[in-house]
């Protein structure tokens, strides 16, 4: 076995973006939603079936919230915040009838109730806090 001398070579490829990549992911990105749904009895599930889209598929007992009535304004609440699947009781029977449903946000102290009837969290403006 005969072994032969390979003069070494040295090889350079440019680096070149082609996609923006956020280094920090989700940390201190923030949802931007309307307090938009009619007033009425606001309810909250509280208990996931998954997904968050004012559906409540399976079962699971709503939670009262209270008299509910939109302040209008546009919030900032952290992605890691919990949404909940909710309805604002429009007819006062005390359950989730068609076109009731809306997503919920408790605030900050988890006593206030936010409401909005975009129920694609999707489709909903983010930002950097």
């Amino acid at each position: 076995m005969k072994r032969t001398y390979v003069r070494p070579t040295m090889v350079g490829e440019r680096f070149v973006a082609n996609e923006y990549v956020a280094a920090c992911g989700d940390e201190n990105k923030v949802y931007k939603f309307k307090c938009d749904a009619p007033r009425g009895w606001l309810y909250y599930y509280r208990e996931s079936d998954g997904k968050v889209d004012g559906e409540r598929d399976g079962n699971g007992r709503a939670r009262l919230i209270g008299s509910y009535h939109p302040c209008g304004a546009e919030h900032e609440a952290s992605t890691t915040d919990a949404f909940y699947d909710g309805f604002v009781d429009y007819n006062v029977n005390g359950k989730q009838d068609p076109g009731e449903g809306v997503i919920v946000w408790r605030g900050v102290s988890n006593h206030n109730g936010h409401a909005t009837t975009n129920l694609n969290m999707d489709a909903w403006a983010t930002a950097k806090s």
